[in-house]
């Protein structure tokens, strides 16, 4: 059984390829997410769907245009170069991530067993 996140209305729907064993909670300005490479996702419905971003060629965070829930984003890997409490895990305090991540909000995902999925919080909003 695939598992699909769906927003209140409906009109995005988004199928996970494999129910996920980690995910990243963070408390930055705009997180709540897992995440998965890209191309991993599968997009089976975007109608109406909106992107924001204070920084449109670095983040991007899609919400539904309909009912407004925040579906999934795509950022740069932070977790590949940086470890949990800020630090960089090469030295380097200045570096950006090549490799970049899918996240989707996993609380729109019925279903979803929360006990296979370990969370790590993540202090973003001081660390990044």
């Amino acid at each position: 059984m695939s598992l699909i996140a769906t927003c209140h209305c409906g009109a995005t729907r988004i199928e996970l390829p494999d129910h996920p064993t980690e995910a990243t909670a963070c408390n930055c300005s705009y997180c709540s997410r897992t995440g998965y490479r890209p191309g991993e996702l599968r997009f089976l419905s975007r109608e109406g769907e909106r992107m924001y971003s204070t920084s449109p060629e670095m983040h991007q965070h899609y919400f539904c245009g309909t009912c407004g829930m925040q579906s999934w984003g795509e950022s740069p890997d932070w977790g590949s170069m940086y470890n949990a409490d800020g630090t960089p895990k090469n030295g380097d305090p200045t570096a950006i991530p090549t490799e970049r991540k899918q996240a989707v909000n996993l609380k729109l995902v019925d279903g979803l067993e929360w006990s296979r999925v370990t969370v790590t919080e993540m202090d973003g909003r001081n660390n990044w």
